[in-house]
């Protein structure tokens, strides 16, 4: 824990920072640049969990034995009353039941899986889209699946789990909502290309190189 808050800390030393700038800063494009990195730290500050109280996390840090992993990997879906989150754990079924524990709040959830195969791991979830109703949320332990199936409070479809994602999508689309079209498209393609794994910068490269051709063909001598 004293390691989150020291990154939140960090964090928000750097938005004061960024925020002093901003007020400094008079060109467009500067602006522009530190506006987003402003939005960035805020989005990053809101995705860190409350710090727990001091005894309560000693208690769980005396209590788990072994290493313990951030579990970042996950599949969801929802019905008109459950948003479900799907984790996979090999050989989860056969710890207790006791040792899978799920702690549930209004906008938010904690799984913990305790000592599988000599590990524990760990989830939390923070800012859900949407108020869910604690005492209607519950986990389900399948075989090598735990699924943490989180009440919905009022029967609507979400877009996305959190709402950090639901502001970063809106960042984007409105990054990409300008009065050119090309410009729009371009600014796209250059976040794909440098997000891309290899394969795709291949394919942009090449539809690129393409497309030079077609645009100049018959204009430019070509030597054979």
């Amino acid at each position: 824990m004293a390691v989150a808050r020291e990154e939140v800390s960090e964090l928000q030393k750097d938005l004061e920072e960024v925020k002093e700038l901003l007020q400094k800063a008079t060109r467009k494009r500067v602006r522009d640049v530190l506006v987003a990195e402003k939005h960035k730290l805020e989005l990053e500050i809101k995705s860190q969990p409350p710090p727990k109280p001091k005894d309560v996390a000693e208690e769980e840090k005396s209590s788990l034995g072994g290493y313990t992993v951030k579990i970042n990997s996950y599949g969801w879906d929802q019905s008109d009353k459950f948003v479900k989150i799907y984790i996979s754990l090999n050989g989860v079924q056969k710890l207790p039941a006791e040792n899978v524990q799920v702690n549930f709040t209004e906008r938010s959830f904690d799984l913990l899986v305790k000592n599988l195969n000599g590990k524990n791991y760990t989830m939390t979830f923070n800012n859900l889209l949407k108020p869910i109703s604690v005492e209607g949320s519950l986990r389900k332990i399948k075989t090598d699946t735990v699924l943490v199936m989180c009440k919905k409070k009022q029967e609507e479809k979400w877009d996305c789990l959190t709402q950090v994602e639901k502001e970063s999508k809106e960042k984007v689309k409105s990054d990409y909502d300008m009065a050119d079209p090309s410009e729009g498209l371009m600014n796209m393609l250059r976040k794909i290309y440098a997000e891309g794994d290899d394969e795709t910068k291949r394919t942009i490269n090449k539809a690129w190189v393409e497309s030079r051709e077609k645009q100049y063909k018959g204009d430019i001598p070509m030597d054979i």
